[in-house]
């Protein structure tokens, strides 16, 4: 008897959790610009005027540009703590790799504040440059936890097998180990990117005023007539974001399966 019981609550709470994803291509594809029902019938031209915008596609050329910045920077860090997380013994290991995974139990809000405070404290000007650091605090935990996983998951007979026939350990690294998480590396920067493109209190914090997207839809929420077109853009983000995240998916468990590991869980 518990068993229909769970089933039926766990999709209710689905139900709730997405409801207002789901309603966002409603309302998109919706005539009327007022967001409320019942609708008025069916037109794309939100879309359009979408498309239209200068201001949007400058804002999204900006955040493209912070995102693979980060993603980039991210997953490259990650590597290096996570390689060293799973193959060496050092000092301080521990708190070391807490400090790094810090940033996923500290609310954004108090990262951002604190960031900026620094930042003006030593003179740095705010710009496309401080948002990228800012997000590259906040992602490369995300890296650090994918990566691991990834460098985990690999059979350590394969790097001494190598390095007894001749291969120094950066050969072995480059020519073994790199290929064999190369699906966890480009999980972890899908991943990386999706964060950062659809981040908000960073950018909006230390941007300094510069067109960033999700600043900017925020923004353009204060204007009745706006609304329509920031809810095509939120269908195009979603249906973007649902892509990534299934190809990070799908490229962590083929790196899983192509070392021999076994999958203990994902982020989907």
């Amino acid at each position: 008897m518990k068993a229909p019981w769970l089933r039926g609550f766990t999709f209710l709470y689905l139900l709730f959790l997405y409801s207002p994803i789901l309603l966002l291509p409603i309302f998109a594809f919706n005539a009327s610009k007022v967001v409320s029902f019942p609708l008025s019938g069916f037109t794309t031209d939100w879309f359009v005027e979408m498309w239209n915008d200068q201001n949007l596609r400058i804002a999204a050329k900006n955040s493209l540009i912070i995102a693979l910045s980060v993603a980039t920077l991210s997953t490259i860090l990650g590597i290096f703590a996570a390689r060293a997380s799973v193959r060496y013994r050092f000092p301080g290991k521990a708190p070391i790799m807490g400090l790094i995974m810090l940033p996923l139990v500290l609310p954004e809000m108090i990262v951002a504040m604190s960031l900026l405070v620094v930042l003006l404290s030593i003179g740095v000007n705010l710009s496309l440059l401080t948002v990228i650091m800012g997000q590259v605090l906040i992602c490369t935990p995300f890296a650090v936890a994918i990566l691991t996983s990834a460098f985990q998951s690999l059979d350590r007979s394969l790097e001494e097998a190598a390095m007894d026939l001749g291969e120094t350990q950066w050969s072995t690294f480059r020519l073994i180990i790199l290929p064999l998480v190369m699906p966890g590396i480009l999980a972890s920067f899908l991943i990386c990117f999706t964060i950062s493109f659809d981040e908000f209190i960073i950018a909006n914090f230390l941007g300094s005023g510069q067109p960033i997207l999700s600043v900017y839809i925020f923004g353009q929420f204060r204007f009745p007539a706006k609304v329509p077109s920031m809810l095509a853009l939120g269908t195009v983000l979603v249906c973007f974001s649902i892509i990534l995240l299934g190809f990070a998916e799908y490229m962590r468990r083929r790196g899983i399966a192509k070392a021999g590991g076994k999958d203990t869980g994902g982020f989907l």
